[in-house]
């Protein structure tokens, strides 16, 4: 039989990354209380993460969001973590003879090119060896990107959730949601709780959260990521091998513990669910690294699928829903939740209290327009009336 709790100023709905560091953020000074569905934090898409940190990866917002992120990974508060965050990795972007023009025109982007370098293809092979000298016109090489630690970030804002009075439940799938009295009401995992201001962090499931709560969905869309691991070439170091991405992004190879991760860069669209490998997608993964690479996978030593979440402009959504009292977004951060959490979890916490951005955000170029949730209605009511106008024509 359910049973009645304390009121929670903020109920958090999902224990990945991001709704972890957004309710250990707001536990500092309101009470919070974090919901996870699952027997263990992140497990969808958090715990499945390729982990790397890079400027220069994604859209402008993600970019900016990233940028912000960078003195919290690099430089935690001492009582957050007990080791580093990053590691030296490197990014080496990577363009056939066919993709040349778009590699220069990323590389000329304001923002891209202080930070990168061209190289010739005699210059990669410096940094990886084994690429084929008939695949490679040319590179762009990030040098101060870095893999990070995503357990220890993860776990460091849940431990700081705790140690400033947060309350974590596992297990606790939520099956009803009400809005009565100024709070949202909620039932998960057999306990009834109550807040002010329900905070859905539910990753893929975020619309069906909001389905229960009777709010419009943001139009949410998930999509399968594919990885394998593989044997690296024999006789061959790889251990300071830069990741290895095409250009356009249709596969990557990252040096992983002494074995080769890689991926078709696939975004599959598929429902909420616990995503697995298709056999299709570890094929098509090792032939386009094995047509770039001087590779022979002669087997797979594991594989995995996650979800990326993304809107239709591929930006999170983070704020109040404007049609719904109390009701926050936080979702659709794709394949960048990682990487942008210390930033977008101090964005989402400041929007929660009612407060401005952060200056040192908005000097990184976020900004909350960017990033609400009432940009989505907007774009869905000019899509709309175009529509209209091209019907009535």
């Amino acid at each position: 039989m359910a049973t009645w709790m304390a009121k929670f100023d903020f109920l958090v709905i999902g224990g990945g990354i991001a709704g972890a560091s957004v309710a250990a953020t707001l536990a500092g000074e309101a009470r919070v209380m974090l919901l996870e569905a699952e027997d263990q934090p992140g497990y969808h898409s958090t715990g499945r993460s390729a982990a790397l940190f890079s400027e220069i990866y994604g859209n402008a917002t993600i970019r900016a969001l990233s940028r912000a992120s960078r003195s919290f990974l690099f430089d935690p508060p001492v009582d957050f973590t007990d080791q580093p965050l990053v590691r030296p990795r490197g990014t080496l972007f990577m363009a056939s003879a066919t993709q040349m023009e778009r590699l220069a025109a990323f590389a000329a982007l304001p923002d891209v090119a202080p930070a990168t370098q061209l190289l010739t293809p005699a210059e990669m092979k410096l940094l990886c060896p084994v690429l084929r000298d008939d695949y490679i016109a040319g590179g762009l090489h990030e040098p101060l990107s870095m893999d990070l630690e995503v357990h220890e970030l993860h776990h460091g804002y849940i431990r700081q959730c705790r140690r400033r009075g947060g309350v974590l439940s596992m297990n606790a799938r939520v099956t009803s949601i009400a809005r009565r009295k100024g709070e949202w009401q909620v039932t998960a995992g057999g306990e009834e709780l109550s807040a002010a201001v329900l905070i859905n962090a539910a990753g893929a499931w975020a619309d069906e959260i909001a389905a229960m709560a009777g709010v419009q969905s943001v139009g949410l869309q998930a999509h399968r990521r594919t990885a394998v691991l593989v044997a690296a070439p024999a006789d061959t170091i790889i251990d300071r091998w830069p990741l290895l991405i095409d250009i356009d992004e249709q596969f990557y190879v990252k040096p992983d513990a002494g074995f080769l991760l890689l991926s078709p860069a696939d975004e599959t669209p598929t429902e909420p669910c616990d995503a697995q490998p298709e056999q299709i997608d570890i094929a098509i993964a090792v032939h386009r690294a094995e047509e770039a690479m001087i590779l022979d996978v002669r087997s797979i030593k594991h594989s995995w699928a996650g979800l990326r979440n993304f809107v239709s402009d591929r930006t999170p959504v983070v704020g109040y829903e404007p049609s719904a009292d109390g009701f926050f977004w936080l979702a659709g951060q794709g394949g960048y939740g990682i990487q942008i959490a210390p930033a977008l979890a101090r964005a989402a916490a400041a929007l929660a209290l009612g407060r401005s951005l952060p200056e040192d955000l908005t000097a990184w170029g976020v900004t909350a327009d960017a990033i609400a949730p009432g940009r989505l209605r907007t774009l869905e009511q000019a899509s709309g009336a175009i529509s209209a106008r091209a019907h009535a024509g």
